[in-house]
């Protein structure tokens, strides 16, 4: 965090594992929120449609290198927290949990999830796996335990300058045509991503996200 901008430290009893209190429920919604984003990429990936952009760049890798997508994605993640360091940007078991949970479950599930042959059947795996995102990144980032290791690095430059959604796009788009350099899936699911990820995750964040005012104290109470 820049010390010379207090507005942005995090609040008191704020460490890495994120607030103290309420944690009986904020992760479970973590990790269910990991979960169901891990379960959603590997249905994009067997649709066979078109991914999002970074896991683009991961599915090209994995061409690559013929490493799991889901083990790209979790060393790509470890990747880009090495690149908070000089960012002074601080980690929360949620940057920790996404970092290792989603890659596993996309590596897990991709195990026995089937490959479909038919255009119906992958553009309904295409279609519940982009959904998922919403609900997922709801439950994750309503946590309030700690971005993602993209977000955090997006957040990070921003806080330097350039506007969220310039540095949002900017990455985005490097993370995409290195995808498309190294063979990743570009199509239908693409587009459905990029169109749909904002306002899936804006419905979903209100409902899932979890009060982060503090416990009220003995005096309040009394």
């Amino acid at each position: 965090m820049p010390a010379g901008n207090p507005s942005i430290a995090p609040p008191p009893g704020y460490g890495l594992i994120g607030p103290r209190h309420q944690l009986g429920r904020r992760l479970p919604r973590l990790v269910a929120g990991l979960v169901l984003c891990g379960v959603g990429i590997a249905l994009t990936v067997n649709a066979d449609l078109g991914l999002g952009p970074w896991d683009v760049l991961h599915q090209g890798i994995s061409k690559l290198t013929g490493v799991p997508i889901g083990t790209v994605g979790i060393l790509v993640g470890a990747v880009l927290l090495i690149s908070w360091i000089p960012l002074r940007e601080r980690p929360g078991i949620g940057t920790i949990t996404n970092v290792i949970l989603i890659g596993a479950t996309v590596d897990i599930v991709l195990l026995w999830l089937p490959q479909p042959d038919h255009l119906a059947a992958r553009v309904a795996f295409l279609v519940v796996g982009v959904f998922l995102f919403g609900p997922g990144s709801g439950l994750y980032i309503g946590a309030g335990l700690g971005p993602g290791p993209r977000d955090g690095l997006m957040t990070s430059i921003a806080r330097r300058g350039p506007t969220v959604r310039l540095v949002r796009t900017l990455i985005e788009l490097t993370a995409l045509a290195l995808g498309v350099v190294l063979g990743g899936t570009v199509g239908a699911g693409t587009v459905l991503f990029a169109l749909t990820i904002g306002p899936n995750v804006q419905f979903f964040l209100p409902i899932f996200a979890v009060d982060r005012h503090p416990p009220p104290t003995a005096a309040e109470i009394g």
